[in-house]
């Protein structure tokens, strides 16, 4: 397998450049991948149930567990193309 970290970073860095802000659940999807995709499974304590954003975050980021680091970035790197394009 190729190493995807160059082209994971650069996705990460040509987002920022899209014209529109994405809707919410491509947002969480982008967040959850690239979380996956840059440090692994979930970790950290999940945030209060007053705190809807971060839990939402986590959830998202959970639902990722046991994906691989390497498909995570690959599928942070296709969303990328396919939201520029």
């Amino acid at each position: 397998m190729t190493d995807l970290r160059p082209e994971f970073e650069q996705a990460a860095e040509d987002i920022q450049k899209l014209g529109e802000r994405p809707d919410n659940d491509t947002l969480l999807k982008l967040y959850a991948l690239y979380k996956q995709g840059s440090e692994g499974d979930v970790h950290g304590q999940q945030p209060g149930f007053f705190d809807f954003i971060g839990t939402a975050k986590y959830e998202a980021w959970a639902k990722l567990r046991g994906t691989s680091g390497e498909e995570a970035r690959r599928r942070y790197i296709e969303l990328v193309r396919e939201l520029l394009s």
